[in-house]
């Protein structure tokens, strides 16, 4: 029987699409000597994952260009397009409070990467004193926030949690939040008092996507927290006692590292992977034309150079990860390459007259290893509501968790299940 997922800021599905998985990845990024159960079928360059032991039975966003990219890709998983809720969640607490909504039950599981922009190093780090509102909306720099502020939406994620009593969460950030004064305490603190500490909350963690087979240098931290009362006796002693006891620790371990630390054996895992390379996961791609028919690969931001100063205005490496795709448009998205007047060093592209541009909307999908078949450009009509512009897309895929992430934790969490919680 599948366990119960419910998602908050489920964006464009990143997160979802992981805890569920069937989903096609490069071969590179699963490391076939640690996990070779999760390759099921090989498809040339790409393998298909299993699926795991979670389903989606509820999303939440209020971009309605997430919904637009989810809903369409999860009919095909044969999801209804009432799953995704387009809704603040702070609405939907205090309808439910109303009696006028409910929320799914017999949830095991509930995830949220709650907004980060307040946290986020390369913004004005307001913190829980956000002057935007949780609709996103600008109050003014002089308002006092209020606890619907953007920046302290996780309460809601725990109000969510207390309602639904799920045997374990996961909450998801920006490795900024860990820098900033003692916001990471707070929040720690705030998830522990759920139920009035019915919630065992693990030191929060911060992982590298590319230690875990994804082509991009992206750090988030973790919460994680387990349901006391539903917790094994055995195991809530050993999570109590040592959270990192390999037998319940719940954080996935890395598969892949930097190739010369693999060539080297400076992990105590010589099985490990070298990272997962743009060059690998971009070189079936055909350049943007009108002949292309994946309309991401058509488009890209025409945003011109502005110099090495400016946020994104540098050239990808392709023997490296890929760099953080951020939550922008346009000027701040990096070139795929750049010209020799403006430091461009991929010489061999160059000679062939390619043009110097930015990266595609399918090339931040890939580095964020979503499939191809993930439609994040869409023109919608009287028929399909669901429209989708090049900005929006760029927005939704630089919020998104990667699905490939997502799936090693999902993993991790399915090992140790029937070890953690009573039946």
């Amino acid at each position: 029987m599948k366990k119960k997922l419910l998602s908050l800021f489920s964006g464009c599905g990143g997160m979802d699409l992981g805890f569920e998985g069937g989903f096609k990845v490069f071969k590179d990024s699963v490391n076939n000597n640690i996990h070779p159960e999760w390759s099921i079928e090989n498809d040339g360059e790409k393998v298909l994952l299993a699926e795991t032991i979670f389903e989606n039975v509820f999303a939440n966003d209020i971009l309605e260009s997430a919904r637009a990219a989810w809903v369409p890709y999860f009919q095909k998983r044969n999801k209804a397009p009432e799953t995704f809720h387009i809704e603040s969640i702070v609405n939907l607490v205090k309808l439910y409070n109303q009696g006028e909504f409910q929320f799914p039950e017999g949830i095991d599981i509930v995830t949220g990467g709650f907004p980060c922009q307040d946290f986020s190093v390369a913004g004005k780090r307001k913190g829980f004193n956000s002057h935007r509102s949780h609709l996103g909306c600008y109050h003014g720099e002089n308002d006092n926030p209020t606890t619907e502020n953007r920046g302290l939406l996780y309460i809601w994620m725990k109000e969510v949690i207390e309602i639904t009593k799920p045997k374990v969460f996961i909450a998801e950030n920006v490795k900024g939040l860990a820098s900033l004064g003692n916001v990471k305490d707070i929040i720690e603190d705030d998830f522990r008092s759920i139920d009035k500490d019915g919630y065992l909350v693990i030191p929060p963690k911060v992982l590298n996507s590319a230690d875990f087979g994804v082509p991009q240098n992206r750090e988030r931290i973790f919460f994680i927290g387990f349901n006391k009362k539903l917790l094994k006796k055995e195991a809530l002693k050993a999570l109590s006692s040592d959270p990192t006891n390999r037998d319940y620790n719940p954080y996935p371990f890395i598969t892949h590292c930097r190739k010369e630390a693999a060539n080297l054996s400076l992990f105590d895992d010589t099985r490990l992977k070298p990272y997962v390379t743009l060059r690998n996961i971009f070189k079936d791609l055909k350049e943007p034309s009108d002949e292309i028919y994946d309309l991401s690969q058509m488009l890209y931001s025409k945003a011109r150079y502005y110099g090495k100063k400016q946020q994104g205005n540098v050239e990808i490496k392709l023997d490296n990860v890929g760099p953080t795709i951020r939550s922008e448009h346009h000027g701040n998205i990096e070139f795929r390459r750049l010209s020799i007047e403006n430091g461009g060093v991929i010489l061999d592209e160059i000679n062939k007259g390619l043009i110097e541009r930015r990266l595609t909307v399918r090339e931040c999908a890939r580095i964020q290893t979503f499939p191809d078949d993930y439609e994040f450009i869409r023109k919608g009509d009287r028929n399909d509501p669901y429209n989708i512009s090049a900005s929006a897309a760029y927005k939704i895929i630089g919020n998104a968790v990667p699905p490939f992430f997502a799936y090693n934790i999902a993993k991790r969490l399915e090992e140790i299940w029937d070890r953690l919680f009573i039946d």
